[in-house]
């Protein structure tokens, strides 16, 4: 489950103390997303997509309002109980972040390795995933050595491994050809099938109008109201 209250978010002013207010980029954005359910997250450019994903996946805290995730609430957890929450948490990023010194199957185990899962099962469902993604030929090639829609697979693959409660993605399907879009929502529908709840911001709305569920759609910094879209540039 996930539940904004009233929740504002402010970048730190450039220069620091003394230096001109920064915008707010999140303003009273209310909403609940129910165990197991599926967003998409739409809106133009600057609109905050990517601000409320951080939120959601603990890279930023709120400057007012309350979050809970999983039902938890991350104001005051200590840095422990903090790093435990967000492992529940798979997230696909815009830019990858693959670690360029790893291989591709070392790159999508690190969750599972960071869990203390046992060997043979890394191997196995780092095996399986990468099959499902098809690029188990790619195994021990590091990001380098690796396409742009290459390295979003892994990425991808990396964020699912460990079947997440909570799967946060960015643009996930920016780097891929119309095929390997349709296989990554496979693969995304049936986690959420399984019970994990979904959230995926995109600019693609001819992707959106493919799988329908709920949106969040973002303007400005403040949620839309349903039935009131905005056109995107």
């Amino acid at each position: 489950m996930v539940r904004f209250d009233d929740v504002w978010l402010t970048y730190p002013a450039a220069g620091g103390r003394g230096g001109a207010a920064a915008p707010d980029v999140l303003r009273e954005v209310s909403f609940e997303i129910p165990e197991g359910g599926f967003r998409w997250v739409i809106g133009p450019s600057g609109a905050g997509k990517t601000s409320l994903l951080k939120l959601i996946y603990l890279a930023l805290l709120p400057s007012r309002g309350r979050i809970d995730l999983l039902g938890v609430s991350p104001a005051g957890l200590a840095r422990r109980d903090l790093a435990l929450l967000r492992r529940r948490i798979g997230v696909v990023y815009q830019d990858f972040r693959l670690l360029r010194h790893l291989s591709a199957f070392d790159n999508v185990a690190l969750p599972m390795r960071l869990a203390r899962r046992n060997e043979a099962q890394v191997a196995a469902d780092v095996g399986e995933i990468l099959r499902w993604v098809g690029l188990s030929e790619k195994a021990g090639s590091r990001p380098d050595e690796l396409a742009g829609g290459e390295q979003q697979r892994i990425a991808i693959a990396r964020a699912v491994v460990s079947r997440p409660k909570l799967l946060v993605a960015d643009e996930p399907t920016g780097n891929l050809d119309e095929e390997q879009a349709a296989r990554l929502m496979m693969l995304i529908t049936a986690l959420n099938r399984l019970g994990t709840t979904v959230l995926v911001a995109t600019h693609n709305l001819a992707l959106v109008g493919r799988y329908p569920a709920p949106r969040l759609e973002l303007a400005a910094g403040r949620l839309v109201p349903a039935g009131r879209l905005v056109a995107h540039g």
